[in-house]
């Protein structure tokens, strides 16, 4: 891709032309060498001045994630704010494949002007995020989107990574899904700044009022973090079916948000996200480097098999592999 189509691109996109922004995040997420260095360029090109409030939301697979985001997401185009909606999907470990069915669940929301939905594989990512969500919020801030919801697989609590890219992490629960103690582990429920349970509705409503009492009891045994205000993190019950309980929720969002930003933890979060990415980046580009080499791949092929055969420990192995850098 030229400068020039790419000064071009970046202009479309900070014009807020959903068209453009699709392009540029197939463009982010290629793995092309040349789509790299393109994908670097847009990046540069299109500034960061612009910032949205940066939602990751996750939850077991089940929990109505999908279902709470059209309705959450209407709410807030309602209220004239652009919504962006980066869905996460899994990816076959066989095949490498993503069935990426979370735009069509969202089907009100993906017809609504002042919303963008898109969907990506997971690939071999760890942590319930893509590997480039990050850049991809990047390219929905330029475009002007106030809202950026990144909604990760959903496989468990392993999912922390998605903090790293957000301003406000959301936990979404399912009434009478486990007891209390779930809310004293160590992981996704540390992280997490509000907690919601979903499906706050009919025969459930009951048991989701008494499960939200049983996470907001067992948020207090956790230390204290120097990024909350008394009250947080906590825990309400929501009903996405019935749109209930969204303005709530909304509401705990903007004040902790509006508190991180007039503390100063808000910026100082973003700088720490940043070094983090920076590290991650390094990591990952001395890994591709390292097996573009002809002679690094052929001495790796040569170690597996003797690993596999049991005459060499993997750590050996490995150690053997990296001394020829």
């Amino acid at each position: 891709m030229t400068d020039a189509k790419i000064l071009k691109l970046a202009e479309s996109i900070r014009a807020g032309e959903r068209r453009a922004l699709a392009r540029a995040i197939t463009l982010v997420e290629s793995g092309r060498a040349d789509h790299r260095t393109a994908a670097t360029a847009l990046l540069s090109a299109v500034g960061s001045e612009r910032q949205a409030i940066r939602i990751g939301l996750s939850g077991t697979p089940g929990v109505g994630k999908s279902t709470f985001i059209e309705s959450f997401g209407l709410m807030l185009t309602d209220q004239g704010l652009k919504v962006a909606v980066l869905a996460v999907d899994p990816s076959s470990a066989r095949s490498g494949g993503s069935i990426l069915g979370d735009k069509t669940r969202m089907d009100r929301l993906s017809r609504d002007p002042n919303a963008f939905i898109r969907p990506s594989p997971s690939q071999s990512q760890l942590g319930g995020v893509a590997r480039r969500t990050r850049e991809a919020i990047a390219l929905c801030e330029a475009a002007g989107y106030d809202i950026v919801l990144v909604e990760t697989v959903g496989v468990g609590q392993s999912e922390t990574v998605v903090a790293q890219i957000s301003d406000l992490f959301l936990l979404l629960l399912a009434p009478a899904g486990g007891d209390e103690l779930q809310g004293v582990k160590r992981g996704i429920m540390e992280m997490a700044d509000i907690i919601l349970v979903n499906k706050a509705d009919g025969d459930l409503k009951a048991q989701a009022i008494r499960t939200c009492a049983d996470y907001a009891g067992a948020l207090r045994l956790l230390r204290k973090r120097a990024q909350d205000p008394d009250g947080y993190p906590k825990a309400l019950t929501v009903s996405a079916l019935e749109a209930d309980g969204l303005d709530a929720g909304w509401a705990a969002m903007q004040e902790l948000a509006e508190w991180r930003k007039t503390s100063g933890i808000w910026d100082r979060t973003r700088a720490d996200q940043a070094r983090y990415w920076f590290g991650e980046e390094v990591h990952l580009q001395l890994l591709e480097r390292l097996y573009r080499d002809p002679a690094i791949r052929a001495e790796i092929a040569k170690v597996e098999d003797a690993v596999s055969r049991g005459e060499i420990t993997a750590t050996a192995a490995a150690a053997k592999v990296t001394a020829k850098i």
